[in-house]
């Protein structure tokens, strides 16, 4: 009996090591965007230690299960030992991709970046080739170095009959594993929360165990929207009051037209944060419509893209564009005007099939489509997401310019240069991320310039905005103010007469905003706001990623992580009214969702 648990104890505490080494080399893989401590090193080590024996105990019950069998029937070596390299495959694939991913997403590995596998080429345009092959080596490398620890160091157990005294102790191994895994007998099961510790969100997310991150993640998708459910209807729509109208009621005249041709520009990337690279859109905003405290409502293109386009909120764990049965029944800018004559088409230089954004522009009203395969060969491959934005705004510029006349016509647009890898054909900065939005910025300015000597420029309305903003240059997750801010502009020969609005808003009130202007109703756009109306009372906006929301509103702002089930950052005179409207939020946008 005792050869038997000793093997167990081996195969164990060697699953235990591994991610207490995991946690160590994550943390010094991070040194560039996060200082640390060796103390803060070992703090990370020890809370996160409870996480790190559950997850291990899920991995037991397998080699626990052999064990048991080995007792009554010889088990071949090689199911251990192929287990053994599974789990060293599963283990080295997690490390790799939390260690490369939380540069980018400043969060823990999740089931979020199994969507972007359908796409490899898109996912992978970020970085380099030679950046790949380091980490396939890598992974390879270390998937065989962890195996062969398993093989020489657990090793197999005995073989033989079971005693009476063996049979006794698995009985009292399962409950005690099943406590283990579960993390206790109280009403509290496992959860990554558990592991937080300090003000420094680095150290919570170092702590957590990548492996359970991402199980936990994918236990807790689509159907799994109803842990948002905090109060009774009547209480949410109390809270909710004049948060989100539908109506536009004596609102003020942006436009000298009511049916202007309009093109909706999504550029990459360009929060607010990045005005000081893009001079020449400082200067745009002091001739058109500025809105000045426009927030994003996500942090990625596709729930960006839906945001904007659809009026529609995103979400914590999910992305709408991605569900099709979803997206499809999603209102949307382009099928209102084309219910009024508009023809409708839309733009990405990139490969248009990632993260279902065809599926979704098709369904919602948008007629043609034109994306990279539609360029040369040398124009697909002029950056590494695809056709650069300089070539993709003279396509538009074309459109525009020879639109017929008497058409009515709705173009949608997202640029992609200003992304990583930042691959852009000029250098006008030092910092490649800035220096990309140098580039969008020129790129910008020359299409203004060159539609304001057209004809089509007298009744046309352009309008810029970003998908969302990035962290980059100290602005991160602890700063949501800045990262989440970003500029919408309305410019056109259609625009009576500049002007700067600062009313508290999001991305997702440009459709309600822009339908209101053209004088079309739009009781379908729930949660989209009529920023002029006089019906939008309580000015908020919110933010969500990764199982957390921010919400702000004129008061300060705050952000609730729903991993840990409390507040981390609380910036207002009134952040409880803060918390509790944005659980309401949560509760009927996600109740929302599912009932589509």
């Amino acid at each position: 009996m005792g050869r038997r648990l000793l093997y167990l104890f081996r195969f164990f505490a060697l699953t235990v090591l591994t991610f207490v080494a995991a946690k160590v080399v994550f943390m010094l893989c991070q040194t560039t965007d996060h200082s640390f401590s060796a103390g803060d090193v070992l703090d990370v080590t020890i809370h996160g230690l409870s996480l790190d024996l559950s997850t291990a105990l899920y991995f037991l019950i397998i080699p626990f299960l052999l064990t048991v069998a080995s007792m009554f029937v010889r088990v071949p070596k090689g199911l251990f030992y192929g287990y053994y390299v599974l789990t060293a495959t599963a283990f080295t694939l997690a490390f790799v991709a939390d260690t490369s991913l939380y540069t980018f997403w400043q969060f823990k590995l999740d089931a979020s970046w199994l969507a972007y596998l359908e796409t490899p080429a898109e996912a992978t345009a970020s970085v380099s080739t030679g950046y790949l092959i380091v980490r396939l080596v890598l992974t390879i490398v270390l998937t065989v170095l962890l195996a062969t620890l398993y093989i020489r160091i657990a090793g197999t157990p005995p073989h033989g009959h079971g005693s009476w005294r063996e049979l006794i102790a698995d009985v009292v191994i399962i409950p005690l594993m099943v406590i283990g895994i579960r993390g206790g007998i109280g009403e509290s099961t496992t959860n990554i929360g558990q592991v937080y510790y300090s003000q420094n969100q680095f150290l919570n997310h170092a702590a957590v165990n990548p492996v359970f991150s991402f199980l936990y993640s994918m236990s807790h998708q689509l159907d799994d929207l109803t842990q948002y459910q905090f109060m009774d209807d009547s209480e949410c729509s109390r809270l909710l009051d004049g948060v989100y109208t539908t109506e536009s009621l004596n609102i003020d005249t942006l436009l000298n037209t009511d049916r202007p041709d309009i093109l909706i520009m999504l550029m990459e990337s360009a929060g607010e944060q990045f005005a000081e690279a893009m001079p020449h859109l400082q200067q745009l905003k002091q001739q058109g419509i500025y809105f000045s405290r426009c927030y994003a409502n996500s942090w990625r293109t596709d729930r960006g893209t839906v945001a904007t386009l659809s009026g529609y909120p995103s979400f914590p764990t999910v992305s709408v564009m991605k569900i099709p049965e979803k997206s499809r029944t999603l209102p949307s800018i382009a099928r209102t005007l084309k219910q009024v004559g508009y023809k409708t088409s839309y733009l990405y230089g990139g490969d248009i099939n990632f993260t279902n954004m065809r599926s979704y522009l098709i369904s919602t009203g948008w007629d043609k489509l034109t994306s990279m395969s539609e360029y040369t060969f040398e124009q697909q491959h002029s950056a590494q997401w695809g056709v650069r934005d300089d070539i993709t705004l003279q396509t538009i510029y074309e459109a525009i310019s020879q639109k017929p006349q008497g058409e009515h016509h709705l173009w949608g647009y997202s640029t992609l240069s200003s992304h990583e890898p930042w691959d852009v054909p000029l250098k006008k900065m030092d910092d490649e991320v800035d220096n990309a939005f140098a580039y969008l910025d020129d790129c910008i300015h020359h299409f203004i310039d060159n539609l304001r000597r057209t004809p089509q420029w007298k009744n046309l309305l352009i309008v810029l905005i970003a998908d969302h903003g990035i962290i980059h240059d100290g602005i991160d997750l602890s700063r949501p103010l800045e990262k989440n801010h970003i500029p919408m502009l309305w410019l056109g020969g259609a625009v009576a007469k500049p002007m700067t609005v600062a009313t508290i808003c999001n991305q997702s009130d440009l459709a309600a905003t822009l339908l209101g202007q053209l004088h079309l109703p739009h009781p379908d756009f729930s949660f989209s706001r009529d920023i002029r109306s006089a019906s939008y009372r309580t000015h908020v906006a919110v933010n969500n990623y990764s199982n957390a929301q921010w919400l702000c509103d004129s008061t300060g702002h705050m952000l609730f992580d729903f991993d840990i089930n409390r507040m981390t950052i609380s910036e207002s005179t009134n952040a409880n009214r803060l918390q509790d409207i944005s659980k309401a939020i949560l509760q009927t946008t996600t109740n929302d969702l599912l009932q589509r």
